[in-house]
């Protein structure tokens, strides 16, 4: 496997001419849930409308609802004949599971250029040569997560609603795991034992009936169990709406939605914050260099724009400060967020073990990004499966 660039998280490998190199460009973005789903797909397809809106000449389509529950038959390569058919130039697609139905298309349309969001084909050799891989360093975003809901329990009881689980999942779970370590230890002075931290996974990016686990009967389990914040690894707001419920009853309740920027909107003290994706600046970059025929295939893991994460013009990922977050706690917030950026803080650092207590990283070593991106099981401190077997 080629070594990852760890400052720039980029690497390229070739380039690939696009036939989209005309002034009009067509995005074609197929989405894995609802273009409205106040999550994932929607901030994907808020990416898509915002290079709609910066970039002249471009044009966007798209289709969503594309899992096996809500279009059961359809493939990846049926989905991209239909866009290529209606003119797609570009075609992105936006979830971890379309990783082989991609690939495939790109193979078969080798005139039109392909990103997949989320995925690795291009690290592991897999990819055409006119598919790239884009994500964001959603780490970051999961370790301000986990400061914060560790900064506002009462009870050091956390709980972490996990989708599928894969490389992806794990090391965001981790990552929300030690940065409410972090929180516990370095800034309230408490024992690490003290903190439970418990994931539990529901099989898939959203609820499907009788297909997954009930995110909302999960979310509630967790609460009525004594965990009183629930962190959000799936792609809707069941989290934080049970969490509203239990509030609304007198429990103490807090949530941390995921992926949409406005995910704590209404919800009012119940919303800590919220780690979202903002693919507006991704997708500008893709489109514009498919547009000027620049376009080269790498993998691009972005990072925060750390002079203002929640730039919407600059920062693919950002935190979202709700109502939950006190005042004294959004000042410790914003100095370890500071932290990070400056790199005075690096959370995947040694010494560090897995969770069947087999050595990650020995003492004083930091994580590569290789490490990272392809983590193999949670961390010792968590509760919760680290694999499906």
């Amino acid at each position: 496997m080629k070594r990852f660039l760890v400052s720039l998280g980029l690497m390229t490998l070739m380039f690939c001419p696009s036939a989209a190199m005309a002034k009009d460009l067509t995005i074609g973005l197929i989405l894995v849930g609802p273009y409205n789903d106040k999550g994932y797909s929607q901030a994907q397809y808020e990416g898509g409308k915002y290079v709609e809106e910066k970039l002249p000449g471009t044009k966007l389509i798209y289709l969503d609802k594309v899992n096996p529950a809500d279009r059961p038959g359809l493939t990846i390569p049926q989905v991209v004949d239909d866009l290529v058919e209606k003119g797609a130039d570009l075609i992105i697609a936006g979830s971890d599971d379309m990783k082989d139905g991609i690939r495939e298309a790109a193979s078969l349309h080798p005139d039109k250029t392909f990103v997949h969001v989320s995925g690795d084909d291009v690290i592991t050799g897999k990819a055409p040569a006119n598919l790239g891989n884009l994500f964001g360093r959603m780490e970051y975003g999961k370790m301000m997560a986990g400061f914060s809901a560790a900064l506002t329990s009462k009870t050091g009881k956390i709980a972490y609603l996990g989708p599928l689980i894969n490389e992806e999942t794990r090391r965001l779970a981790a990552s929300a795991f030690l940065g409410a370590r972090y929180a516990w230890t370095e800034v309230l002075g408490k024992k690490a034992e003290d903190l439970k931290f418990k994931v539990s996974w529901i099989g898939f990016w959203f609820n499907i009936p009788g297909v997954t686990t009930d995110p909302a009967q999960v979310a509630g389990s967790f609460f009525d169990g004594g965990y009183d914040v629930v962190i959000s690894g799936i792609d809707t707001p069941e989290a934080v709406t049970v969490a509203r419920q239990k509030r609304d009853q007198g429990r103490d309740a807090w949530a941390i939605p995921y992926d949409y920027a406005h995910a704590c909107e209404g919800q009012g003290p119940t919303c800590i914050g919220v780690p979202y994706f903002n693919w507006g600046p991704s997708f500008l970059r893709q489109a514009t260099a498919v547009q000027d025929g620049t376009w080269k295939q790498d993998f691009q893991w972005d990072a925060p724009h750390w002079a203002d994460i929640n730039d919407h013009d600059k920062s693919t990922i950002g935190f979202m400060v709700g109502e939950g977050l006190s005042a004294e706690n959004k000042a410790l917030l914003d100095a370890f967020v500071a932290d990070l950026g400056a790199h005075k803080i690096n959370l995947f650092s040694g010494p560090l073990n897995y969770q069947d207590g087999t050595p990650f990283l020995k003492d004083g070593d930091a994580a590569t990004d290789e490490q990272i991106w392809a983590l193999q099981q949670l961390l010792q401190g968590m509760e919760g499966q680290s694999s499906a077997k």
